[in-house]
């Protein structure tokens, strides 16, 4: 099977490490030859070394990769399946060379958790050229397209984390001194930050500052340049600055990680795949619409507690008394609950003493419904249903 892929970069790096993270499972996983199209070879080149940002024509790890021009070579017809990463639409001149041969075309949508997603993953549109363009949608649960993993990952990830030496040696490959490895092994906290431009470090540092646990703050290149001045407070976390890297080793970037603050699809999606505690903006958007975005789809994954049987017929069950409030006041503010303050922003937050009672019982809990097999059982993008 042969298959183009077009990537037309936007949010920097999120749209291409989907594209060049499906490129490979296909070529490697399926056996298919690979042809992706990139818009901007300069972008793809910080995350994947070898990449030569000024050839039009390379071939990299069993892929052959072209630069996205208006004017194609015509002798790169189509083949027989193109997809198209969140609606790029191809060149006129290439959908010329698709009407001649009408290969699958597949729009790749975006990722989200929203319901709606499951009744339109699958359905073709009609053009009025002929062509049919299916919508491919990723996502939580068995009636999407699913999410992207590699076989083997869970096990390379649960022995790397279960080896603090190699984690050391890792990340002195990157550049952290040993100072701040020796840190780390004395108890400090480490997280990592991919984060967008107007993300708030101000209080990422503050938060950490407060707490009495020191912090080791991992943070690529360029990114988050008020890092430094923000952190530059007593007790203050420690910034080690990182070399922009290959996706294998981001994933062990995140699995080194004790909390992870990401940006962009593919990287939300990989530290889901590291278990640990993380906190993520997909694109940006407002606060109200990630929320409604996401939280069907964590109902979607977590554990359910199992239904009672059904009363016999003919019988009416006595319900349960309902249990007085448990929840401590912060979470009972007076009013109509829930729904409207949550959309507003104005929930109340927990004093910070509750938050560090409360943290470690949290971050067990997440770790172990991350590795919930049920979910990480489910097919990803490169199964056979694509």
């Amino acid at each position: 099977m042969q298959a183009d892929i077009f990537c037309r970069v936007v949010d920097n790096y999120g749209d291409i490490g989907v594209c060049w993270r499906l490129a490979r499972r296909l070529a490697h996983g399926r056996g298919w030859d690979v042809r992706l199209w990139v818009d901007d070879l300069a972008s793809f080149a910080r995350i994947q070394p070898g990449i030569d940002a000024g050839a039009a024509r390379q071939r990299l790890q069993g892929v052959d990769i072209v630069r996205w021009t208006d004017t194609p070579d015509p002798a790169l017809a189509a083949r027989d399946v193109v997809i198209e990463a969140f609606a790029c639409d191809p060149p006129e001149a290439f959908l010329d060379s698709m009407r001649q041969r009408h290969p699958a075309w597949i729009n790749l949508e975006y990722l989200s958790a929203e319901a709606w997603v499951e009744s339109c993953h699958g359905l073709p549109s009609q053009r009025p050229d002929g062509l049919v363009k299916h919508f491919f949608f990723p996502g939580f649960t068995p009636a999407t397209g699913g999410l992207l993993r590699e076989p083997g990952l869970s096990a390379e990830r649960d022995a790397f984390q279960a080896d603090p030496e190699a984690q050391a040696a890792f990340l002195r490959g990157l550049g952290v001194a040993e100072p701040l490895l020796s840190q780390r092994r004395h108890g400090a906290r480490t997280v990592s930050l991919f984060c967008y431009p107007s993300a708030p470090v101000d209080g990422l540092a503050q938060a950490l500052a407060a707490d009495a646990r020191p912090a080791l703050l991992l943070a690529p290149e360029g990114v988050a340049p008020r890092l430094e001045a923000a952190c530059a407070r007593p007790g203050g976390p420690v910034v080690a600055r990182l070399p922009f890297v290959a996706q294998p080793d981001f994933d062990r970037v995140l699995w080194c990680a004790d909390l992870n603050f990401v940006r962009g699809e593919d990287s939300f999606v990989r530290a889901a795949w590291a278990a640990g505690r993380w906190s993520g903006r997909s694109t940006p958007r407002k606060r109200t619409c990630t929320w409604k975005s996401w939280t069907p789809g964590w109902r979607a994954i977590r554990p359910r507690k199992p239904r009672p049987p059904p009363s016999a017929p003919g019988t009416c069950p006595t319900p349960a008394p309902r249990p007085a409030p448990s929840a401590p006041p912060w979470r009972r503010p007076p009013g109509r609950p829930g729904r409207r303050r949550r959309a507003t922003g104005t929930r109340r937050r927990p004093p910070a003493p509750i938050w560090r009672k409360i943290w470690p019982i949290f971050a067990q809990s997440w770790s172990r419904n991350a590795r919930i097999e049920s979910f990480l059982s489910r097919p990803g993008l490169s199964a056979p249903q694509l």
